[in-house]
């Protein structure tokens, strides 16, 4: 392993050198190398972190004191091992970047950014309103920004502090022998702020919980099972992060007639003995009125019939599918006498020409038997 430079060659200093200019030539190499400023460049990557290391040693009086008397064993011995990377030095100098930069904690403001959590609504709805689509409102319990505090979790004119216990980046070092293990800062829990003043409407939390209208535009064709989602309607983020969003599962109620299959819709419909026997002509309803359908003469039980393009309209597609009758074949009960008797008229009618048949068929097998 390469031995490590001398902190006071990389900034450029004496080691005599005050505060105030160790701080000034830091500023100069945090500007010239800085990540943004360099994007890709792994030299200035390491030039960064180096100055950086540096510059967390010397402006700190005890570890400059004892860099000064035992050099890097030194720092090692007391429990400083070095940053782990660019969020630890973003956190560690927020107050230091503020100055360099105009804006409070640079790159670690965007690092700890956390996205808002999801949120699901489960909406019910009828068979009609999911063929046809609609338009409806929903309330949703959801945490809010609290306008009191604009999400500082501070009382308006105060502002977090840099936690005492960590310097602002969150975690502690402590060492285990040869080891140094960094830990969630306890004080702070890894926040790396302390809040003095905390919001009294919010308690500190920087969100409140709210009912939101949330309009809902429902796509025709939409089944039990699909899922929608509202962009940005989800819990705000953390520390400047975007929203989460809000997921809509829908749930559809059966319908007293139709039976969805896909973008078809299936009916039954009965019709007698009589006009399957003779044909007829049916209304037959349909998702958007009603429609005649021709039944031929001699329909069996268990016949299908089919509308084209009056089923539902299919959310990939967007085109229609079909509409199914099956017809079911009632069979008469409570027969008059006279219903009876025309009925087994009729049976009887059926059954010599079944047997005409028949001897027309024996006939002609004993004729071909004989030759």
């Amino acid at each position: 392993m390469a031995s490590k430079r001398d902190y006071y060659e990389i900034l450029d200093v004496r080691r005599t050198a005050s505060p105030d200019e160790i701080k000034s030539n830091y500023r100069k190499m945090a500007l010239r190398y800085h990540p943004d400023r360099n994007p890709g460049d792994k030299a200035a990557e390491e030039k960064f972190k180096e100055a950086s290391e540096a510059y967390e040693v010397l402006r700190d009086p005890q570890k400059r004191q004892i860099y000064d008397q035992y050099g890097h064993q030194g720092l090692e011995g007391a429990g400083f091992s070095g940053f782990g990377g660019f969020d630890d030095i973003f956190s560690s100098f927020s107050d230091i970047f503020e100055d360099f930069f105009g804006f409070g904690g640079g790159r670690r403001s965007r690092s700890r950014a956390q996205r808002g959590a999801d949120l699901r609504y489960d909406l019910c709805m009828s068979f009609m309103e999911a063929a046809f689509g609609t338009e409806t409102e929903i309330i949703v319990d959801k945490m809010e920004v609290c306008p009191k505090c604009s999400g500082s979790a501070c009382e308006p004119g105060t502002a977090p502090e840099i936690c005492a216990g960590c310097h602002g980046s969150g975690q502690v070092s402590r060492t285990q022998g040869f080891f140094t293990v960094r830990t969630t800062c306890p004080s702070c829990r890894g926040s790396g702020q302390k809040i003095s003043s905390p919001c009294g409407k919010c308690r500190g939390a920087g969100r409140i919980e709210i009912q939101k209208k949330v309009a809902v535009k429902i796509p025709a064709g939409v089944d039990s099972g699909s899922r929608l989602r509202l962009t940005g309607e989800g819990e705000p983020g953390a520390f400047g992060g975007p929203p989460g969003d809000l997921y809509v599962f829908i749930h559809v109620e059966p319908h007293e007639f139709f039976i969805r299959e896909n973008s078809d819709v299936i009916c039954k419909v009965e019709i007698s003995f009589i006009q399957a026997a003779l044909g007829d002509t049916i209304t037959v309803p349909t998702l958007t009125g009603e429609k005649k359908l021709e039944i031929p003469k001699g329909t069996q039980p268990g016949a299908v019939f089919r509308f084209r393009g009056e089923g539902i309209i299919s959310i990939r597609t967007h085109k229609p599918g079909d509409q199914i009758i099956q017809v079911d074949i009632k069979t008469p009960t409570n027969l008059s006498k006279k219903q009876e008797e025309l009925l087994r008229e009729f049976e009887q009618l059926n059954k010599n020409k079944f047997s005409s048949k028949l001897k027309n068929i024996l006939k002609g097998r004993s004729a071909r038997a004989a030759q």
